[in-house]
Parts: C-alpha cells; structure tokens; sequence
C-alpha cells in the first residue's frame, strides 16, 4: 500500500456484535469513519452507500452483492466497498479496487484490525500497474487493453513524447519510430493492440486506449466581469478547432489580477484544473507572437493569454510551444500551449537494511519507476518490490559518480526513474552527487530514510538527546587536514559525536586519532557505542567509554557514537539529557 490515509468519509455496516466490535476499532483511528445506523442492515448499507466515499461491511459477502448490485452506477461515482468477515481474518476489497480506493482501504483496515487484505482487480493480483492507476484520464478500450497486457498479448506503446510512464512489462513495447498517434490509430481494423500517449483527439476502436497527459496550458485573458459561460465555450472551441482533447489540460493561467474572476475560476473547477496567476512583470518578459499596446495599457503586460500559457504552471516558457495564439471573443482570449514533458528522479532511501524500516514512501517510488539504479547489494534488498518490466541498473562499490550520472541521463531522457541509496540518501549517500549533475529537465522528488546513526541510536538508547555532530572518517573525499578540523569543533563545541566510515583495512588509524582529539575534551569514562549492521543480520551493539575503546572492534559496516560531557549510561543504555545537566 502506497497511502495509509483512508478515504475522507468511511461508512461502517455491522451485523453482529463482533462485527461492532472490529468497527469501533476503525472509528478510534479514523475521525470521518461512522457506524451507519437503519432499521435494517440493508437499510444501513444502502445509506452509507448513499452517504459515504467509502464503506466497510461487516457482512457476508453474499449479502452486500445481493444489497449494492441495484445501486451499482459507474466505477468513477460508486463507493469503495470493503467486505470482512465475523473474525476479521479477511478485507476484501468488493468493489472500486482502483477508481475509488478499495485495494489501498482493504490494505489500511488489514492493518488496523489484523486482517489479510484481498485485492481482486486483476492487474493488482499481478502486481501490474492498471491503466486507471497511473494519475492520468484514460479513455477508450481500457479493459480491453488491460486484458491484453495481463495475457502476455502484444500491444504497441505509442508517445508523442517521453514521459515518465511506470515500468511496463515487455508485451507492451513502444513504437519503433513512436508515429504520430492519431494516424496509429486512424487504422481502426489492426489487428494489434495500441496504448497511445497524447494530447490530440484521435480516432478510437475496440483494441486502442488513450493516456491523456498533462501536456496542455490554456492561457485566459478576460474583461471583469466576464461570464463563465462565455470562457468554457471559447475553450472548448479553440481546443476542439485545433484537435487537442480537453483531459490534457494542466491547468489554466492568467494574470495575477485575475485570480479571483470568477468566470475563470468557474472554468477552471468545471474541467476538474487549477488556475495559475503571474505577475504582470513576469509575462512581459516572456517573448509572444502577438503583443498588443492595448493590454499592456490596461494591465502592464503586452500579453496575458499568449504569455500564461507559455509560462504554465512552472515558469519555464522554453519548455512550451505556442499550439493556438490568442483567440478573442467579446470578453474573454485563449491561448493554448503544449508543454514538455520532465523526467522524474526519484531519490530514495532505503533505510538501514530491515524492510520494516523501509518507509511506505520509499515502496511507492520504487514501485513508480521504470529504471532503478543503485548499488548491487542494495538493489538485491529491493527486487522483490519492483514491478514487472523495471529496468535495473546496478554497479559496485565506489562508482557512485557513475550511478548518479545514470540515473540523472535516464530521467533527462524523460523516464521515470529511481535512484536508491541506504539510510537516508541525502545523508552521506546518492542524493548530493545526482543533484549536481540533475538540471531543470528534471523534476526530483526526495524520500527520507532512516539513518543507520538513527538505527544505532535506537539500539543502543537515547544518545542523541540533545546537539550532535555527523563526521564521516574517510578521507577518500576529503582532505583528512578538514576532517581533523571539524572533530576538534564537536570536541570544543561538547557535541555527542557519530562516526560514519570510521574504519576500513586501507584507513586503520583515522578512528584512533578522532578518538584522542575528543579524549582531550571530555572525561575518560565518557560512552561509546558501535554498532554494526544495524537492523541487518548480523548484528551487534558493543559498549565502552573513550578510555577503553579497542578500534578493533570497528569496521566500516559500523556507526561510532561518542557521547559529550553529560551522556551517561543508565542501566545499560546511552542517554543524554535534553537542555539540562544531570545531577547528584
């Protein structure tokens, strides 16, 4: 499961006292899930299907069928319906598995109450990633298609560009020469399967499904006042005329001091879109093929329409190309505006090793990405997370120069990509080198991990209650004159020290030398912990003060916590107090 938010209002049926009993463990942990009240249990279903987002059943499955198949509409309006048994040893997620939420609702109430989640829909059965799911409208033959993927038929992958698209398993192949969509599809007798990617409307028959993505800007100028009515008519007109399909719009933009015309904003919550407002000085500056002196009079820019929709909703007007220049009707322009697509970075941390610290975030990234790149020994604690068709790009030790240029190559291609590291990666990991090298053709998104110092302080108790400092021992990066330096200020500074890379056979000293400067500073019963492989087989906690500390027992699978002045140990665990000095 990728969120265990449940659905904003979760109606609960029950039966039996048993069934009660497993709904007020719900509504003690959700705020917005009810117990549904009626003078029948069927009543009480068909009010909370009525009512509610969501409903979990305490029922037979048998007698939901038989109550919710008159009610049954359409997969986008219906409810999410969750069944469990008396004993709560199933979730099974009835109806809405993608569209409304089911499979990640059975997931969260496995959760709570202990129970094995079932998911029904086929492509999650499979651990492929449905049609519906990838965030974008999608039109035309989908079950069809969908079918065809899960049987191992060949379907043909056709873009109007590289977007970061989840990993695809091998049947779906992607067009030799990606042809223009509307004419792969305009050949409505094929034989084949077809999966296109694109903005335009094209024709549709019963082996073609259309992902519609997030290409398009529609820039909006308009007089105060204007009505709703008339802006939605010229949109749709203009993007009619020149054969864009409406499901593709981003967003509509505009002028800051249209941010509250209400015939834009009308507009703009009717096709289901935010609108994005710029400063008047911002869309001056940008280069458009009709500026006039009358607008730029009236609002201090020679271009509202033309120039929003080429600054869309990120400010990058060289990304954008102008489709449809301004088009005027009484009181309201449109421009539109097709914006390329960015590849997509995620860098994850992993975490210390254990998979129940391996964050849900991290899982859903993982699962997200068509190419993933990392070191060998920490892809091979995640290959059974990842879907059918990712592409792995694994290499040794010391080639973290080299993956972080793989990873930012591949999303500057426009794919979707993960880029794994231990810990937290933008802790002594992956994260600093890729971004160096990362530009604006990317949009990156971070996911923290748990740190192994975070790991080790768990394990060996409460050592970083109050200021510390990270030092990685090595040298490899940085002159050993700098690392010197930064120990002495901990020592100076009385700050817990933790020590990354502290030993290897190639650098047996650096950890004894750190050790001495911080010996100056403090007393010589101060802690120490190591710990080696935390969360990992393996592992192993050892305690000793500054004075009795063998480096030996060091190496580089472990983290060193030097506690300051005030760290004690307490019954066998490091603590330092927080903000205050421990007294007699």
């Amino acid at each position: 499961m990728t969120d265990q938010n449940p659905p904003a209002r979760i109606g609960l049926v029950a039966a039996t006292a048993a069934g009660r009993r497993h709904a007020d463990t719900l509504t003690a942990a959700w705020p917005h899930a009810r117990l549904v009240e009626g003078d029948t249990v069927a009543d009480a279903l068909r009010t909370a299907w009525a009512r509610y987002d969501a409903v979990v059943a305490f029922l037979a499955t048998g007698a939901v069928v038989r109550i919710v198949a008159p009610l049954l509409g359409d997969k986008h309006t219906d409810p999410a319906v969750v069944v469990v048994d008396e004993a709560a040893r199933h979730a099974v997620a009835l109806l809405g598995g993608h569209a409304g939420g089911g499979n990640d609702l059975a997931e969260a109430v496995g959760a709570l109450l202990d129970a094995r989640p079932v998911i029904t829909t086929a492509t999650d059965a499979v651990d492929l990633p449905g049609l519906d799911t990838l965030g974008w409208p999608v039109q035309g033959a989908v079950a069809a298609v969908s079918r065809a993927i899960l049987d191992g038929e060949p379907v043909e992958l056709i873009a109007d560009a590289a977007w970061p698209l989840p990993a695809l398993p091998p049947n779906v192949r992607a067009a030799a020469d990606n042809a223009a969509a509307d004419n792969a599809a305009a050949d409505g007798g094929a034989a084949g399967y077809r999966l296109l990617v694109t903005d335009r409307v094209v024709p549709l028959d019963e082996r073609t499904a259309v992902l519609r993505p997030p290409s398009l800007v529609a820039g909006v100028g308009a007089s105060r006042g204007v009505p709703a009515a008339e802006v939605t008519e010229l949109l749709h007109r203009v993007l009619a005329e020149a054969g864009l399909d409406p499901a593709s719009l981003r967003c509509l933009a505009s002028a800051d001091v249209k941010a509250d015309e209400v015939g834009i904003l009308s507009t703009a919550d009717a096709l289901g879109v935010p609108l994005v407002t710029w400063p008047a000085t911002r869309l001056a500056a940008v280069d458009v093929p009709h500026p006039s002196e009358v607008v730029r009079a009236a609002v201090g820019t020679p271009s509202v329409a033309e120039a929003a929709a080429l600054l869309g909703p990120d400010g990058r007007p060289d990304d954008a190309t102008l489709l449809v220049g301004k088009t005027a009707t009484a009181m309201a322009t449109v421009a539109v505006a097709r914006h390329a697509p960015r590849g997509r970075l995620a860098v994850v941390g992993l975490g210390p090793g254990a998979t129940d610290l391996r964050t849900p975030r991290a899982v859903a990234e993982l699962r997200r990405a068509a190419v993933v790149v990392g070191l060998d020994q920490y892809l091979d604690q995640v290959r059974d997370v990842l879907r059918p068709g990712t592409r792995v790009l694994s290499s040794g030790l010391g080639a973290e120069e080299a993956r972080a240029r793989a990873a930012v190559a591949e999303a500057a291609a426009g794919r979707a990509v993960a880029l794994v590291g231990s810990g937290d990666a933008g802790v002594y990991a992956m994260a600093s080198p890729a971004l160096e090298y990362a530009d604006e053709r990317i949009d990156v998104v971070g996911v923290p991990g748990v740190t192994a110092a975070l790991a080790a302080g768990a394990l060996l108790g409460a050592p970083l209650g109050h200021d510390h400092a990270y030092v990685s021992l090595s040298d490899l990066h940085t002159p050993w004159e700098v690392i010197e330096r930064r120990v002495t200020a901990a020592a100076e500074g009385d700050f817990v020290a933790l020590f990354y890379n502290p030993r290897s056979r190639a650098r047996d000293w650096q950890l004894g030398k750190a050790l001495g400067i911080l010996a100056a500073h403090r007393p010589p019963d101060t802690p120490v912990g190591v710990v080696r492989n935390a969360s990992r087989p393996g592992e192993r906690v050892h305690l000793a003060t500054l004075a009795t500390l063998d480096p030996a027992v060091v190496d580089m699978y472990s983290v060193v916590v030097v506690g300051s002045s005030d760290t004690r140990l307490v019954a066998g665990r490091m603590v330092t107090p927080r903000g205050y000095r421990w007294r007699s």
